[in-house]
């Protein structure tokens, strides 16, 4: 019993020497809460898997329907909703692929499309979309 009242007293001690708390030391909600996260600009909020591109109907990646996904190897020629309207795409595949267009005659185009490549405004070559292949099958740059 005796060691509880000497550390009380000593405790008591402590507390009387200690400086009272101002009103600017007293935490606040305002001062104690975390800063909002910083948000960042990504060029894709859609998750794009590993070794897929995808082609959207609108820029930005955007459009009716959603993404249209490629992943090699071969050729795939686009869904109709995208072929000829692809004014967006975001490539996360493991190599080069090849947009295509498709000409009068027999002739075609190829753009080719690296890896971890995007555009968000395709307007050189979204009327020209016809399909995608993993080689430039004979086509012209374009």
């Amino acid at each position: 019993m005796r060691q509880l009242l000497v550390s009380s007293a000593v405790f008591m001690t402590a507390l009387a020497a200690a400086p009272a708390p101002t009103a600017h030391a007293m935490p606040t909600a305002r001062t104690t809460a975390p800063a909002a996260p910083a948000i960042h600009a990504v060029h894709s909020v859609h998750a794009v898997p590993p070794g897929q591109v995808y082609f959207w109907s609108g820029p930005d990646q955007m459009g009716a329907g959603g993404a249209w996904a490629y992943k090699p190897p071969g050729y795939r020629e686009a869904d109709p909703r995208i072929k000829r309207r692809a004014y967006s795409f975001d490539s996360h595949a493991g190599v080069t692929v090849y947009a295509i267009s498709h000409q009068g005659g027999g002739d075609c185009l190829y753009r080719a499309i690296l890896p971890d490549d995007y555009d968000n405004n395709w307007t050189a070559w979204a009327t020209k979309f016809d399909g995608v292949s993993d080689n430039k099958m004979g086509c012209e740059p374009g």
